[in-house]
């Protein structure tokens, strides 16, 4: 519980930290002369599809490390409890660390699409 609390403290922080930001980052887009949003959005959106992408595989590779930093850590803990279990923990720790990466590598694909389609 005390490291659920720990990590909750880490993730406001950062919410909010990106809020603030992202807040005041508004006067920079004011300041270029765009005559109206619309025009501001069409004529320059690539560096917002630059931070997105940042954004989505930043945390979807920061979630991942977590799961698998987690993971691993109690198969280590349950091979040192059970020896006999060795194959079997360890088999189950490849195929869950497969999903979790796999889940970061769609993140990528996502970013990618990001970029280059929209």
């Amino acid at each position: 519980m005390k490291y659920l609390r720990k990590n909750l403290k880490h993730i406001a922080f950062a919410l909010i930290f990106l809020m603030m930001l992202s807040v005041l980052s508004v006067p920079v887009f004011a300041e270029q002369g765009y005559e109206s949003a619309a025009e501001a959005v069409q004529q320059d959106t690539s560096g917002a599809k630059a931070i997105a992408a940042a954004i989505a595989v930043g945390l979807a590779a920061a979630a991942g490390a977590i799961g698998m930093g987690i993971a691993i850590a109690k198969a280590v803990d349950g091979i040192s409890r059970q020896p006999e279990a060795e194959g079997k923990i360890r088999t189950s720790l490849m195929l869950g660390l497969v999903f979790v990466e796999t889940a970061i590598i769609y993140a990528l694909i996502i970013a990618v699409l990001i970029i280059f389609v929209l």
